[in-house]
């Protein structure tokens, strides 16, 4: 079993040894390459997951305005505060937003539909939003 296998922590500790070292025979490639990969898909569902978690917030609040309160707004502006920041860190993951947004519209709708109680042909079934408005503190659907 290598140490991969048995110790994770202690394999990424060696990896970046051999790195500064520049003992490049002696990496672990494929473990490497993997670790990587995953990395960079681990950013990418992020993004994914705080924009579902964004447009169900938003389409509770367009939707359900009688039970507008202050913790809707908090999660509202703290989803785009955390959006803002990993496009930021990642500018690359900014091409992808179109793909990600229509996934994770697509998923709002049904988190909204579980969390509202309201039939699923309330919400459009296209993103009713558009990406400005997303990352806008000042905007809010009415």
């Amino acid at each position: 079993m290598s140490v991969y296998e048995r110790d994770f922590y202690a394999w990424t500790l060696e990896q970046a040894n051999l790195l500064r070292d520049h003992q490049f025979a002696k990496l672990d490639i494929d473990n490497l390459i993997e670790e990587l990969e995953s990395m960079g898909r681990s950013e990418r569902r992020q993004l994914a997951s705080r924009l579902e978690v964004l447009l169900v917030h938003l389409l509770k609040w367009q939707y359900q305005p009688e039970l507008r309160g202050r913790s809707w707004e908090l999660t509202i502006l703290e989803q785009r505060r955390r959006i803002r920041r990993l496009l930021r860190d990642n500018p690359s993951l900014q091409s992808e937003l179109p793909a990600l947004l229509t996934d994770a519209y697509d998923d709002a709708r049904f988190g909204a539909l579980r969390e509202t109680g309201l039939s699923l042909p309330t919400f459009p079934e296209a993103l009713p939003y558009l990406p400005a408005q997303l990352l806008d503190d000042a905007w809010l659907p009415e």
